[in-house]
């Protein structure tokens, strides 16, 4: 259970790159200025600029590099066989379904588009990167943001070709990318805290119900009797038999992926077959239904499928180099707007990506690397630019999804886990007497076996083999034994479940893998966006704390963390995130979508200057948020800041 998992060296108390500000000059207190000293002084400042410029990008690399070996050693371990299972389904078809509105607005891209950005992102990302754990591919937002440019440039006159407009957009996003990872902008995430991450997740849970939707009613023929077009579609124009299908696979996916989540959940059966299906109920959930359109009825109503194209081949057989740079000189200035806005989408969604996929419940032993993998980010936008292929970044839920799939579960002894509210500011005990110290492990205090993604509010202060004790407060088997607490322990940090995936995607270009992907119809399709929103929205804060208001007081546990809170703030504080969910949902469903990650954006600032002026208390601030991820992770951005 141990192997992988190691310690990391504590840096020396006196080295200024431990923190995260620049480390100052001590002075001596002298009355008067010697003019050499005057003279010096502009010297000394732009001896200063070079060691602040990519600061961070080296500090990352120094922190990562000596894992590098073991990153790939330890995964030698099983826990990756499910991982790369789950999140090959859970990031090629979201990533595929997502592009649909794209493929058919813009005729622009295809499947093999989608498919070659989740692989360069998955080889760049997990080879090259300093925290593979993060997953990156295509995502709702960056579809949202493409077919915006789209829609806007086609209203043009003398609309310029779309995707070298494009291949400017992300020329100009990717040197922003680069600019921000030199000069460390990344510590701003310091100040990113659940209240942004919850509210940016539960706006991402409801964009995959609502795609779900999109994906079912875009099967109903039209008024005229004709199908929606789909080019690259290779299946029989859908019927309205079909289209009803669709609905019964949709729901037959959802059904049965959150049974065999239940299942995993609950006291049933060994607990290696709770694991089981933990690890594999969604993809078996999405083959049977699969399936089940190719029997009886369900087959004649030919229930639209997913469309493919050809083996490797761009669409409209276009070449797969994109000459940008030939485009009229007006498009090039125009284009850097629509750049910021890229920037600051992929900014705040894949950072925040980042942290949740090290969040404080995952007790991870090596060291992120912000700052380097903004810069790799911007090389893969830069990248996507060329080829003429939806630019990734990091995933919701994926990301975290992934992580949850590679914990190591173990037994703690009953006083190694506290219960209560948020994480205290004492840390923990050592582990191997090392930098362990800096880190604090969070826990699950529900049944570990199934993946549940939802925060929790419990610490593990245990050494790496925990030693093994029943624990009263759980429910008594037979023999009036009480059950044994499993908790997770560690988390398998390797770099092949995330390669592998990306090696995946690859695979499905080849001629009879599309094929096969055509077999998949677009209703299962939908019932794994209806699962995936679900299964998020049930973990996100918003959720719970709207879920604690039609709670029965007499059941509510009296060690509930929010019971210490007053519910009007807890009501305040849950309408300012629904609010900002609002407005992000809402102008994304006009034509100023384009200034969508704005809105994201202002959410860190929302919280920093106008939450701490509403009527909280710090203690119960400290219980409705919280740091998103442990100040072990955060140390790669200058800390934890204490808002």
């Amino acid at each position: 259970m141990s192997e992988g998992l190691t310690n990391i060296t504590k840096p020396s108390s006196d080295d200024p790159s431990s923190s995260g500000e620049h480390p100052t000059t001590a002075t001596t207190n002298t009355p008067s200025r010697s003019p050499s000293a005057t003279l010096c002084r502009p010297k000394r400042r732009l001896a200063w600029l070079p060691t602040f410029i990519g600061r961070g990008i080296i500090r990352d690399i120094r922190a990562r590099a000596p894992y590098y070996a073991s990153d790939w050693a330890d995964a030698w371990n099983y826990r990756v066989i499910p991982a790369i299972v789950l999140i090959f389904f859970a990031n090629v078809l979201p990533g595929i379904a997502f592009s649909l509105d794209l493929i058919e607005t813009t005729q622009q891209y295809g499947v093999a588009e989608v498919l070659l950005s989740s692989f360069m992102a998955a080889f760049i990302f997990s080879v090259f990167g300093a925290q593979p754990l993060c997953i990156a591919g295509v995502t709702g937002p960056i579809t949202v943001l493409n077919k915006t440019i789209f829609d806007i440039i086609e209203r043009q006159p003398d609309a310029p070709d779309y995707l070298q407009f494009v291949g400017w957009v992300y020329f100009w996003g990717a040197i922003l990318h680069w600019i921000t990872a030199a000069l460390n902008w990344c510590n701003f995430l310091k100040y990113v805290t659940l209240f942004s991450c919850d509210t940016f997740g539960f706006y991402v849970s409801w964009v995959y119900l609502q795609y779900g939707v999109q994906v079912i009613t875009r099967q109903f023929p039209n008024d005229d009797g004709s199908t929606p077009p789909t080019s690259l579609s290779e299946s029989s124009s859908s019927t309205l038999g079909g289209a009803f299908v669709g609905i019964i696979l949709a729901l037959l996916m959802t059904v049965t992926a959150f049974l065999s989540r239940t299942l995993s959940q609950s006291a049933y059966f060994h607990r290696h077959v709770r694991r089981f299906f933990a690890d594999y109920g969604m993809p078996i959930a999405l083959v049977a239904s699969s399936a089940m359109a190719y029997w009886g009825r369900f087959n004649s109503a030919n229930p639209t499928t997913l469309p493919t194209g050809h083996a490797f081949m761009p669409a409209g057989d276009r070449p797969w180099l994109v000459r940008f740079w030939e485009l009229d000189g007006k498009w090039v200035g125009i284009a850097f707007p629509f750049g910021f806005a890229l920037w600051v989408l992929f900014f705040f969604d894949h950072n925040v990506s980042s942290l949740m996929a090290q969040g404080t419940e995952f007790p991870l032993r090596k060291p992120p690397g912000f700052h380097y993998d903004f810069f790799l980010l911007g090389v893969t936008t830069f990248i996507a630019g060329l080829l003429g292929i939806p630019a990734p970044n990091g995933l919701i839920p994926q990301a975290p999804i992934h992580t949850t799939s590679l914990l190591v579960m173990g037994h703690v002894k009953k006083q190694d886990v506290e219960t209560g509210g948020r994480p205290k500011s004492h840390l923990p005990p050592p582990l191997d007497g090392e930098r362990d110290e800096k880190r604090r492990v969070s826990v699950q205090q529900d049944d570990a076996d199934g993946h549940d993604l939802s925060r929790t509010r419990s610490r593990l202060h245990a050494p790496r083999h925990a030693d093994l004790e029943p624990d009263p407060t759980q429910s008594r088997d037979g023999d009036g034994d009480a059950r044994r607490h499993e908790v997770p322990v560690g988390v398998v940090e390797q770099r092949v479940s995330n390669l592998a995936q990306g090696a995946l995607c690859l695979v499905l270009l080849t001629g009879p893998f599309l094929h096969v992907l055509n077999l998949i119809p677009r209703g299962v399709l939908a019932g794994l966006f209806w699962y995936m929103g679900a299964d998020a929205l049930q973990g996100n804060g918003i959720t719970r704390k709207l879920l604690y208001f039609l709670r029965d007081k007499a059941l509510t546990p009296a060690d509930e963390p929010l019971r210490r809170v007053r519910k009007s703030r807890v009501l305040m504080f849950v309408a300012v995130q629904l609010i900002g969910f609002g407005a992000t949902m809402a102008i994304t469903q006009t034509v100023a979508a384009i200034g969508f990650p704005i809105v994201i954006l202002l959410l860190v600032p929302v919280r920093t200057l106008l939450i701490p002026r509403l009527p909280f208390t710090e203690d119960e601030l400290a219980i409705l948020d919280g740091p998103t991820a442990s100040p072990f992770t955060m140390e790669s951005v200058g800390g934890i800041k204490q808002q």
